[in-house]
């Protein structure tokens, strides 16, 4: 058998198997229970989500969902899974498929990679921004999994990619249709996390939220601050596809529960952009690499209402990259620059 053979390993968040509130239920409880989304200790985490949470939300969340399925499946799913069988005809390493949560399960991805003779594994986190709740889970349950199963196989981590040229290049090219349409204002949204998240990452303990200015600039922090991350995603975005300083704006959306997120809130700005005259708003979500549930339904379907509600006459999200030849380019670039790295 080859030696030192490689192999990729995509990982997404992860959806429901189907729209069926049993199977929402089972999915929110395996997320909400990680304790790097909610970060409570676990009897406090177990009594928040099975007593105030699990009772009552998985039936809205089904609806949401029963909105936005398709024939195939759960979009995020399916479109995840185009991306892999079009990253297999640019590359000639194995590569599979993971979620984070429910199916394809990482356990599954990883026992195929093994099946195939991988002792190398390149994991791409599908999250270009650092999170703990999302990158850092998900790099952190492929540790786990390969320990249990195959302690011996080496692991190399894709590192946040936020402001790689190819994947900012990627962002425009695949924005520009919706861009040409014409616009009086572009909303630049992230899903929101908590503020205490970006605390917590911070490795100095003492810059994040803590300082003025602290996304500016260059600092160590940054390389597992979130809004840091995000804020630089934009701004090169923007620059890329020339967009002026005074039609665009970042937002942050999906918060949950109480505490403080961060902020401006999308929901909320959505209604102010309406209610202050503008007429055409275009929304990108840089943080989903390919649309689901809180791009389709929370910005295309609840989003757009609120805003012509709000006295707007359109809101329209740009499509995530999803398929795009420049974001599979992209991934390639990355396999590639893996296969190179010996």
């Amino acid at each position: 058998m080859e030696k030192n053979r490689k192999g990729i390993l995509l990982v997404n968040l992860g959806s429901p198997d189907s729209t069926k509130v049993s199977d929402v239920r089972k999915f929110l409880r395996e997320f909400l229970m990680d304790g790097r989304v909610l970060d409570a200790p676990w009897l406090i985490r177990f009594f928040v989500v099975h007593c105030l949470i699990l009772p009552f939300r998985p039936r809205a969340s089904a609806e949401a969902y029963r909105q936005v399925w398709t024939p195939e499946g759960s979009p995020l799913v399916v479109i995840s899974h185009q991306v892999t069988d079009a990253l297999r005809e640019k590359v000639r390493l194995p590569v599979q498929l993971a979620m984070r949560y429910q199916n394809p399960s990482i356990e599954k991805g990883i026992e195929a990679l093994l099946k195939d003779g991988v002792d190398d594994v390149l994991m791409i986190p599908l999250f270009p921004h650092y999170a703990m709740s999302s990158y850092e889970s998900a790099v952190e349950k492929v540790k786990d999994v390969l320990s249990q199963k195959a302690s011996g196989v080496s692991l190399t981590i894709q590192s946040p990619y936020y402001n790689r040229p190819d994947y900012i290049n990627a962002l425009v090219e695949s924005a520009q249709p919706s861009l040409e349409e014409g616009f009086d204002h572009l909303m630049i949204s992230f899903h929101g996390i908590p503020e205490r998240h970006l605390r917590k990452s911070d490795p100095t303990g003492k810059h994040c939220l803590q300082i003025s200015d602290c996304c500016e600039g260059e600092c160590p922090s940054h390389s597992t601050c979130y809004r840091a991350q995000c804020l630089k995603t934009a701004a090169a975005f923007v620059s890329e596809a020339n967009i002026p300083g005074d039609k665009y704006s970042v937002t942050f959306q999906s918060r949950l529960g109480r505490d403080p997120w961060l902020k401006p809130y999308t929901d909320l700005e959505i209604e102010r952009l309406g209610q202050e005259g503008i007429k055409r708003l275009k929304v990108i979500c840089p943080a989903f690499v390919s649309d689901c549930l809180e791009t389709l339904e929370e910005i295309d379907i609840r989003g757009r209402e609120s805003f012509q509600q709000s006295g707007g006459d359109d809101c329209r999200l740009i499509p995530c990259l999803n398929t795009h030849p420049r974001w599979i380019e992209t991934l390639q670039n990355m396999v590639h620059e893996f296969e190179a790295r010996d």
